[in-house]
């Protein structure tokens, strides 16, 4: 079976693998619920697509050797990680302030959607430590340096990019759901905590990675 773009045994061990990992609980996730919960599902179901936009960039990163030049650069990935949890920690900031504002804070049902949540998922990903640790890591030892890496990374970045959808999705649908009750003012006030608490939460589950 060595004409198989992967190892059979291998890929399977690396799917079950690919499913704990996307189903536990980090800062994409995180992020994906406070999206659900701030802006609706079809806001979270955006920022999965940017979230995993922003995988498949760190896969075709790791197509151009990647892995080598994290290893050569460390630092400059390092404020990359830090850009993103920064950026993540301001819009908690910002939700946490909005919660406490008695001028505008209750005045909506809904929170501001002018920010474009592909950008936003694409930013919380591309900065996440879980992905550069994943890329150098944790994805070589399934790779198999007797067939052609091409097509080994087309595979791999399909369980991925299959179980991190799944497991996203259903985070920030689950947020979501909770949209149903922001008619309460007393209810939207706690939410805009919840939602700031939340991605503060995500932010530094990147900076701990760090």
């Amino acid at each position: 079976m060595s004409n198989l773009p992967v190892d059979p045994h291998l890929y399977v061990t690396y799917l079950g693998a690919m499913a704990v990992m996307a189903f536990t609980p980090g800062p994409a996730n995180v992020f994906a619920i406070a999206t659900g919960m701030q802006r609706g599902k079809l806001a979270a179901l955006w920022a999965v697509l940017g979230m995993n936009l922003a995988t498949l960039t760190w896969f075709g990163a790791a197509a151009l050797g990647l892995g080598a030049l994290v290893k050569a650069f460390p630092a400059a990935f390092k404020l990359i990680a830090i850009g993103g949890a920064l950026y993540v920690a301001w819009l908690g900031i910002k939700s946490l302030i909005k919660a406490f504002n008695p001028i505008g804070g209750l005045s909506k049902a809904v929170l501001s959607k002018t920010r474009s949540p592909v950008l936003d998922g694409f930013l919380v990903q591309i900065a996440n430590p879980k992905a550069i640790l994943f890329f150098t890591a944790v994805l070589p030892p399934f790779l198999s340096l007797d067939r052609p890496i091409g097509p080994q990374l087309m595979l791999l970045g399909a369980g991925t990019i299959g179980f991190d959808v799944i497991a996203m999705c259903c985070y920030g649908l689950g947020g979501a759901a909770i949209a149903r009750m922001m008619q309460k003012p007393s209810f939207r006030r706690g939410f805009d905590i919840a939602v700031g608490v939340l991605l503060l939460l995500a932010a530094g589950l990147i900076a701990a990675r760090l």
